[in-house]
């Protein structure tokens, strides 16, 4: 009988915690810590129905009995088709926060399955302790870790921060139209343009917001769900808007982050957010690295007097005097009690060179291998990591790098069909066991590490204040 798999992925870091997975007439519950990964199979010969062969697959999360939280989506086991319930839409799958817990999770629609993306829909879920003040609980003022050097430290990063809705997007596309967009994506991006030239006459521009979802939405939290979450560092491209849409009143006329040259999120918003969660936790410390890759010179560059300006603004405006701004020298040199001691909680760089585990093979990938056999070959060369400002760990698939992904991620483009999650709960199972049992010995002590990570959730922040707490004890 026809049936269609759910293959999930499942972290609890904290006790007391159960997951309940269920598909018509199959339930599984986890209760140990740590990860696992299995998959539920909706068969067609368990639905009552004759006419209607859609089952429902449902993740239930309790704490001590008591249910958190229900999600769910329906699922065609003659088309492999889901839709319905509270997981259609990546937009729909907000971070939870219940007491002092947060759940992570998210789902990628396979449809009936295209090689070399994954046959089995992909349901990701992680349940960990809120670690909005992490930094402060690990290095609590007056203990010994507070004296420990703050390079010391793992920090959690979320993979392209500014693109974590499609609230820029989608104004411009009201304004200019999808047509467009795909002009300018192809004119900015290689991959794309091959792709396009492949489906000639088929109408790119009606399916635009779902191309820039597929192909470019990295995170779908808030900014301030994922301070809350943990996230310590974050990579910042800001620009101008591309010159061929510039100047026609699509968005303000301002500084926007950008993947390749689609707008995210202002880059005002993003100081006055950071700003606002240091100074009301206040003895976190927030690193901001500014770099340009990938954004094309039609996207104007801030000159470093605009850099300026927009940083004094958010001080000025939101730090009540609380907040002062380091840098390179500050992260690599001062311990996290002078840091606090002298207000620089938020430390800016600019452009600074890393020792980066990415490479555009090895992380062109769908079930996250490569990127693993990867980390040992780039982290083995110590000098690499001692010339270094810090060493960034990167764990997140870019399989928009394969074209065969490319071309169905941009045909079949949706709401629940983003290639880059459809990579999440594969990757993770590898990439972050792997980060655990293996940084405190493979990096350097004296270099500050990164672990950054699309669509950010609990298990990476867990794994990297583990390592923290472990760094800081030698």
């Amino acid at each position: 009988m026809p049936s269609k798999g759910v293959q999930v992925f499942t972290y609890i870091g904290v006790p007391d915690i159960s997951i309940e997975l269920s598909v018509p007439k199959q339930t599984i519950t986890r209760r140990d810590q740590g990860f696992w990964s299995g998959t539920l199979e909706v068969e067609a010969r368990n639905i009552d129905s004759f006419f209607n062969k859609k089952g429902r697959f449902t993740f239930k999360v309790f704490h001590r009995g008591n249910q958190i939280t229900e999600q769910w989506i329906d699922v065609n086991a003659l088309t492999g088709n889901a839709s319905g319930g509270t997981m259609e839409s990546i937009a729909e799958t907000p971070s939870i926060f219940h007491d002092n817990f947060i759940i992570s999770y998210g789902l990628y629609e396979a449809g009936p399955g295209h090689e070399p993306l994954p046959n089995q829909h992909q349901c990701y879920v992680t349940v960990t302790q809120n670690y909005t003040n992490w930094i402060t609980n690990l290095a609590p003022p007056g203990s010994d870790f507070e004296k420990k050097p703050f390079h010391r430290l793992v920090l959690p990063s979320a993979h392209d921060v500014g693109m974590n809705s499609m609230e820029s997007s989608a104004a411009l596309l009201r304004k200019v139209g999808g047509a467009v967009v795909s002009t300018m994506l192809t004119r900015t991006d290689d991959k794309v343009c091959r792709v396009v030239d492949k489906l000639s006459g088929y109408p790119i521009e009606l399916i635009a917001p779902n191309i820039i979802y597929s192909l470019s939405i990295t995170q779908k939290d808030s900014l301030e769900s994922m301070l809350r979450i943990g996230a310590r560092y974050f990579e910042f491209r800001p620009a101008r808007l591309h010159s061929s849409i510039r100047g026609r009143d699509a968005l303000p006329d301002k500084l926007y982050f950008m993947h390749s040259a689609i707008p995210g999120m202002g880059y005002d918003t993003f100081l006055e957010g950071i700003v606002k969660f240091l100074r009301a936790n206040k003895n976190e410390i927030i690193v901001v690295q500014l770099r340009w890759d990938g954004v094309p010179f039609d996207c104007a560059h801030p000159s470093s007097e605009e850099k300026k300006q927009y940083l004094e603004k958010a001080i000025r405006d939101h730090a009540g005097g609380e907040i002062n701004v380091g840098n390179l020298d500050d992260m690599k040199h001062r311990t996290i009690s002078e840091l606090r001691r002298d207000k620089k909680r938020l430390l800016m760089l600019d452009s600074v060179d890393t020792l980066s585990t990415y490479t555009d093979d090895g992380n062109a990938t769908i079930n996250g291998q490569s990127i693993v056999d990867a980390f040992p070959r780039v982290l083995e060369d110590r000098g690499a990591q001692r010339r270094a400002g810090f060493v960034l760990i990167q764990c997140q698939a870019t399989a928009t790098n394969i074209q065969k992904a490319l071309l169905h991620s941009i045909k079949d483009a949706g709401v629940t069909t983003s290639v880059l999650l459809a990579t999440k709960g594969l990757c993770d199972h590898k990439t972050l066991p792997w980060c655990r049992d293996n940084v405190v010995d493979r990096c350097e002590l004296g270099k500050t590490v990164v672990l950054m990570n699309d669509w950010l959730d609990g298990a990476t922040v867990d794994v990297a204040v583990g390592l923290s707490r472990r760094r800081l004890a030698k």
